[in-house]
């Protein structure tokens, strides 16, 4: 790759990455470094919370450590204790918070589960989990309601704002318990989240998630953050708090570093984005590379219109590109630090444009503490300039146990066993290293592709379709899209009964696509279907996705 470094002036890197030490302490818990040694000082706001009708709200760090105390005294008396899973079918709002300190300081284990999420999708993450309580608001219950029939551990159901008496209200039960509560004790390597990963054959994978992990994101977020915290720094990310990009790449290290984060609950659009950010003074964000080609188009000179004091933005999802990259720094006078990284071990590669320098398009270098590289399928690692996985060692370069890593997969020990090459950790992803150390992404090892930021795995959108009467086989695959970077597309072969005819086929697509958008996450939905006879196979019977998606880029090649 020859793209020329920017903002040359220095290369701190080697000095960063080779001085770099873990120190983890004995005992550790997020609850403890994310909100109760912030608590003391009564002023010191933990959440600025904004919605689309106007309503807005501040917690402080004091609040949300006497709120979390009545909520975890509240989980107790439901029979919850360490270990025990919390599902919070939450949005971005002062409460999602709550729940999450709650959770920690009581030893349970925090199960964020997106708005999105129709009842198939819940109901599978429910069961799965053994899910004992979950805790929602208005715009998830009726999904939540829908699923709860088939999750007999579902025990109990704490509604906020909820106008439904088959479950338990969040302000009585916050009421009738006390502002103090004793933290169980936890160790570093003690499970703390369990979020769950789409994947490309079978059911999606629950990621369980230690609470050493908020330390191994640290250094990846310090320094895509430019060096936060500095004085007067506000939080804000669109990312869903239910994902991994929003609870682990925003909320919490926000939190752990005591500094206030911008919670908005309503739709995305550039205005919004613009608004918000003069309005809170937000300084740090995290935007996917979709965002900010929205922010680019609607507004080009935003400065033009906005006082802004952004200093810093991580993206992260798919590459950046020359033409963001460059906006980002003319326009909004701040260069966008690419970063990568996944549930299983977040934040492992990036930039940090006032320590050393980027290379647009590439996804960076290992951030310090971690120690990466491009490896063959025997786990050997391959020469400069070879394609190769992405993969993070189970040490640092000094032999340090690296923390960030997932404990493993939820009740799947094979899976768990088969995300390992010795101590390389595989991403799944492809990658090439140049002579500098910068890492080039080349795809997806496998099925899985990125949508508008959006992980998405083909296994259960292909479920979901199949279960329609119509449908007798199907394959999920990315087409490429110049402003979303993919979107879904579904090959269906048809059921011999079914009419066609171009009305009937509209109608048809129509039909499947609001059954898709009903059952799963509204991003999952596919945008464009073609029916065909038959779907390319292997002679064992597998379906072959990497034809299709291999014709739906050659196709686009000659589109373009």
């Amino acid at each position: 790759m020859s793209f020329a470094p920017r903002l040359s002036q220095q290369d701190r890197y080697a000095t960063l990455y080779n001085e770099f030490r873990w120190h983890i302490p004995d005992q550790f818990n997020i609850a403890e470094v994310c909100c109760s040694r912030w608590a003391d000082d009564s002023s010191r706001i933990a959440i600025h919370y904004e919605d689309d009708d106007g309503n807005t709200a501040t917690l402080t760090y004091a609040a949300m450590d006497a709120q979390a105390n009545r909520l975890a005294g509240a989980l107790r008396r439901l029979g919850i204790g360490k270990g025990d899973r919390v599902a919070i079918v939450l949005p971005q709002r002062p409460e999602t918070a709550v729940v999450h300190i709650a959770c920690y300081r009581l030893g349970a284990v925090a199960m964020p589960l997106s708005i999105l999420f129709g009842p198939d999708a819940l109901e599978y993450r429910l069961q799965n989990s053994d899910t004992t309580v979950a805790i929602v608001d208005q715009a998830g219950l009726q999904n939540l309601q829908d699923s709860r029939a088939t999750c007999p551990s579902l025990k109990h159901v704490i509604g906020i704002d909820c106008k439904d008496e088959t479950v338990l209200d969040w302000s009585t039960q916050i009421a009738a318990s006390s502002d103090t509560f004793k933290p169980v004790n936890t160790l570093p390597t003690d499970p703390a989240v369990l979020i769950y990963t789409s994947g490309t054959t079978g059911a999606p994978k629950g990621a369980l998630i230690p609470h050493s992990a908020i330390i191994g994101n640290l250094t990846g977020f310090v320094a895509s953050q430019n060096w936060f915290p500095q004085d007067g720094d506000v939080f804000w990310s669109p990312a869903d708090w239910a994902w991994t990009g929003g609870l682990m790449d925003a909320l919490l290290p926000t939190l752990y570093f005591g500094r206030p984060i911008l919670g908005y609950r309503g739709r995305f659009s550039a205005e919004t984005a613009f608004y918000l950010m003069e309005k809170y003074g937000v300084t740090n964000t995290f935007l996917f590379p979709t965002a900010l080609k929205m922010m680019m188009k609607a507004v080009p000179a935003p400065r033009d219109r906005y006082k802004l004091k952004l200093r810093a933005i991580m993206s992260a999802g798919e590459a950046v590109g020359d033409a963001v990259f460059n906006w980002c720094e003319t326009a909004l006078g701040v260069p966008p630090n690419e970063m990568f990284g996944q549930t299983e071990m977040n934040y492992i590669v990036g930039n940090s444009i006032h320590q050393w320098p980027a290379k647009p398009g590439s996804m960076g270098r290992p951030y310090p503490g971690h120690r990466v590289a491009v490896i063959d399928d025997a786990g050997n690692i391959v020469k400069t300039g070879e394609i190769g996985e992405v993969a993070l060692n189970r040490t640092d370069i000094h032999g340090t146990p690296d923390p960030i890593f997932f404990i493993g997969y939820w009740k799947n020990p094979d899976a768990t066993r088969n995300k390992y090459t010795g101590d390389w950790c595989r991403t799944g992803d492809l990658a090439l290293v140049d002579e500098d150390g910068y890492l080039w992404y080349q795809g997806r090892a496998d099925d899985m592709f990125k949508a508008a930021g959006y992980r998405i795995g083909p296994s259960e959108i292909e479920n979901c379709l199949v279960k329609h009467p119509a449908v007798a086989n199907v394959a999920v695959v990315p087409k490429p899209d110049v402003e979303r970077g993919n979107i879904v597309k579904a090959f269906i072969v048809l059921t011999p009964e079914v009419a066609r005819g171009k009305e009937q086929d509209d109608k048809l697509i129509a039909e499947l696509q609001a059954h898709v958008r009903g059952k799963l996450a509204p991003y999952e939905y596919p945008k464009e279907i073609e029916f065909i006879d038959a779907l390319p196979m292997t002679t064992t019977g597998k379906v072959q996705r990497r034809v299709l998606r291999v014709m739906e880029q050659e196709r686009a090649a000659k589109g373009a």
